[in-house]
């Protein structure tokens, strides 16, 4: 960029700022001053109206254009007004600012040109929600998706997604403004809870609601660092499942003090790794008791069969807040190296075909070491969910440092989910699940 340019760049800058913060003075309406200013024009225009006729009977032959404005004069000037304002609601004036910020960012191809604003316009399926659309001057989405968080600084929105349009030489944006961004604290209510068969509810997004439906993406790796509201969602989950009939299991190595005597009436709670051997050998049994059974019938999974048989087969769940400590063989002896071994083994069967038979795994994890969780486990869990963490946490969980770069130090119960969805998670009180039992 030449000195002239940068020059050029800073003024229009400065203008626009100065244009900010008179916009931004709360006595100082500008849409209801421009209206006004607009209706009064037209008593003005139509006081003329006289004056309009007696100017039409001067000329002799006036062209035809002009006849019909002058005869017409507060219609014409309304007309007028209509056609302007509607410009100003589909042309994007912030072109020109859009296209500073770019440079500003160094969002530009080798050539130096920036992407160029063609429309925006609001979500007819959510109105918060802003679509950009760009000409793109031949930059990869994966360039832009590495500028996501300058972007949202430049143009003071938070970015939802990012795609390609009908062609790679069209970007879409989907965002809301900075200063519509996500609650810090959101109680959970029951209306919450979702009517469909294993849909649970994890909290809100920017276009609402997020879930994840157990029935299509059955197992669940949750990640996120000492407070960053990990072993609350996690709760929050087992709670909507034990509501919706589900046979929950939950291992905690710290003796279940975590879980008040509540969850301890409504879920097996196992504390030594003999009990959580004997419980992840039995749900294998059972995986595959109910695979002879849908062979049976020809059926290929759960609902289907409940659907056929006319029974009620339940979902079982297992749930382990840290399984880091189940997994870890760092300082074994031999003897517990086994056990820690056919306890993975159990895992990695329920991982790879839990999905038809109703058996879901739910694990979570603030360790940031990659070696704990092995591959063959970690790939069979579809669903990421990632809160506060470390650029080595987020990597573990989502393949990415998303997570790190997205969510704040000071968040707590912000998550941000394997497809790139940042939601806030319910706040479960657990004082409300006891008086519910």
């Amino acid at each position: 960029m030449t000195r002239d340019e940068k020059f050029k760049l800073r003024r229009r800058t400065t203008r626009r700022e100065i244009w900010s913060r008179v916009a931004e003075i709360p006595n100082l309406p500008i849409k209801v001053a421009l209206l006004a200013v607009y209706l009064l024009g037209a008593v003005y225009v139509q006081s003329k109206q006289e004056t309009a006729d007696a100017f039409m009977e001067t000329l002799i032959l006036p062209a035809p254009l002009v006849e019909a404005v002058c005869d017409n004069l507060l219609r014409s000037y309304l007309l007028a007004g209509v056609i302007v304002f509607g410009v100003l609601l589909i042309y994007p004036f912030d072109r020109k600012m859009v296209e500073d910020q770019f440079q500003s960012i160094g969002l530009a191809n080798s050539a130096g040109i920036v992407p160029r604003l063609l429309r925006k316009r609001r979500d007819k399926d959510h109105p918060r929600v802003t679509i950009w659309e760009f000409n793109n001057p031949s930059l990869p989405l994966k360039m832009w998706e590495d500028k996501r968080l300058a972007i949202e600084a430049a143009l003071d929105i938070n970015i939802i997604s990012m795609k390609y349009g009908k062609s790679k030489g069209r970007i879409i944006v989907y965002a809301v403004p900075a200063k519509d961004d996500l609650p810090e604290h959101i109680e959970w209510k029951e209306e919450y809870l979702s009517p469909d068969s294993f849909v649970l509810t994890l909290g809100d997004g920017y276009i609402g609601p997020v879930t994840v439906d157990l029935a299509k993406i059955p197992h669940i790796l949750l990640g996120g660092s000492t407070g960053s509201g990990k072993s609350v969602l996690l709760k929050l989950l087992l709670m909507q499942a034990l509501y919706k009939g589900a046979e929950v299991y939950v291992a905690d190595f710290k003796g279940g003090v975590d879980f008040p005597p509540a969850w301890h009436e409504r879920c097996r709670m196992c504390f030594e790794e003999d009990d959580l051997l004997e419980l992840l050998t039995g749900l294998a049994d059972e995986l595959e008791r109910r695979k002879r059974l849908f062979k049976k019938t020809g059926c290929p999974n759960l609902d289907e069969y409940n659907k056929v048989k006319g029974t009620h087969l339940k979902r079982l769940i297992f749930a382990c807040d840290e399984v880091a400590e189940i997994l870890d063989k760092s300082g074994a002896d031999k003897t517990r190296k086994d056990k820690l071994s056919s306890i993975e083994s159990k895992l990695s069967i329920i991982a790879r075909q839990g999905r038809a038979f109703g058996i879901h795994l739910i694990l979570a994890t603030q360790r940031p070491d990659a070696n704990l969780i092995p591959g063959q486990i970690r790939t069979n869990l579809g669903c990421r969910i990632c809160g506060r963490a470390d650029s080595i946490l987020s990597q573990i969980i989502l393949d990415s440092t998303a997570a790190a770069d997205q969510i704040s130090k000071e968040a707590r119960g912000r998550f941000l989910l394997h497809d790139g969805t940042v939601f806030q998670g319910y706040w479960f009180d657990e004082r409300q699940f006891e008086r519910s039992g």
